[in-house]
């Protein structure tokens, strides 16, 4: 076979048909309304992605009497609110440690985390006022039974496991500088 190139032709605007102009322009623009579409699809699923991905945050070196914790720091409203989500395993003295700007009846829930938690609500000198035990992926609300800043999460059993309840005082750099 052989192929002859020709040069492209160009059109006179006026002898194409306003019919065939307007089925060119709604075909050009749904060809537009698919790229948009295709992108807005993928944007969706970077979203979706990112909030389906672990956080990990710095850390901080915390003391339990003679034990140490690596907590990972949320500070923000952001790095709160995901916390542990998407989380399926903490090293054995891994932990995060959640830090508010004022006193307050703190209520934690597991939404969308599939780790068993301990938790500890924290006084500003590092004395734990309540602990409590988290289920995986459950709405069940746990809550400070008073005004606390800090809030640590911790593998479930990690307190029970050391002989830590209630009352016992924590070391470390946010306790120090107590408000």
């Amino acid at each position: 076979m052989i192929y002859v190139k020709t040069p492209p032709t160009r059109l006179d605007p006026s002898a194409v048909s306003p019919a065939a102009r307007g089925r060119h322009r709604r075909a050009l623009a749904a060809a537009v309304a698919l790229v948009v579409s295709a992108a807005g699809l993928l944007a969706g699923a970077s979203e979706a992605q990112a909030q389906t991905e672990a956080q990990h945050l710095p850390a901080i070196t915390l003391q339990a009497g003679m034990h140490l914790i690596r907590a990972e720091l949320a500070r923000t409203p952001a790095e709160r609110q995901t916390g542990l989500m998407f989380r399926r395993d903490l090293g054995p003295n891994d932990g995060m440690l959640f830090v508010f700007e004022e006193p307050a009846v703190q209520c934690f829930w597991m939404r969308n985390t599939p780790t068993p938690l301990d938790i500890a609500f924290v006084e500003d000198d590092g004395r734990i006022v309540n602990l409590d035990q988290m289920a995986p992926l459950s709405d069940d609300s746990h809550c400070s039974k008073k005004p606390v800043r800090f809030v640590l999460e911790m593998n479930r059993g990690w307190f029970a496991k050391r002989g830590i309840q209630g009352g016992f005082k924590l070391g470390g750099a946010p306790f120090s500088g107590a408000r």
